[in-house]
């Protein structure tokens, strides 16, 4: 008993993407660079803020 699957199908499903299919990709994208910016700029403060507080530890030696 052998089973065959069509994959031919799942191709060609994937090829008639509706046009609004294309407004939610850029929308994903989109906001995966939005979060990714963001914690970017969350990274950054945290290590500034760091930074901060081990210099005005460090003077007090």
């Amino acid at each position: 008993m052998a089973i065959a699957f069509d994959v031919s199908v799942s191709s060609n499903s994937r090829s008639r993407r509706p046009e609004t299919g294309r407004k939610t990709g850029l929308r994903r994208r989109c906001a995966t660079m939005m979060k990714q910016q963001k914690t970017r700029f969350y990274i950054l403060g945290r290590c500034v803020s760091m930074l901060l507080c081990w210099h005005a530890h460090n003077i007090s030696d």
